[in-house]
């Protein structure tokens, strides 16, 4: 059964700064996630475009994983959309399908300029009914895009 999961998240930074660390993370995130990703590799593909293969590799302590690839499904820079599946890793044996996809757009919120809303947007079909919903998934993405865009004012 198809489940959906969403989370919308205002930050501070600007949406094109956002934007383009998110699609920095390779490189970025394990420099500034060491307690999550050990590594984040390019397995296939330019790291950027659609059909890019990535091989996550988690920092021990993170819940449910050790690892994950994922296929980057749709990257379109213009509109500021990335969406990618998960392939292999132990999420593929809770999952059937797990499909992540992002949306950074300006936040126009009391007029102000300056800004971002993240839209992240989660898609799973359950192995079995006994497989919990992945809420930490849903925690985990918040903190990042918070503590990113702490990060990001920082530099």
């Amino acid at each position: 059964m198809a489940s959906k999961v969403e989370l919308v998240v205002e930050v501070k930074s600007p949406a094109e700064k956002l934007w383009t660390a998110l699609r920095d993370s390779t490189e970025l995130f394990p420099k500034i996630f060491p307690e999550q990703y050990k590594s984040i590799e390019i397995v296939e593909g330019d790291g950027k475009s659609a059909g890019t293969v990535r091989l996550l590799k988690y920092a021990e302590g993170v819940p449910l994983v050790t690892f994950a690839k994922e296929k980057v499904e749709v990257a379109d820079d213009e509109k500021k959309v990335v969406s990618y599946s998960v392939v292999d890793g132990e999420l593929v044996s809770f999952y059937t399908n797990f499909k992540v996809t992002v949306q950074v757009t300006p936040s126009t919120k009391d007029g102000a300029d300056g800004g971002a809303v993240v839209n992240w947007t989660m898609n799973f079909d359950k192995a079995s009914e006994q497989v919990p919903d992945p809420d930490v998934i849903k925690e985990t993405a918040d903190k990042t895009f918070h503590d990113l865009d702490e990060y990001l004012l920082k530099n």
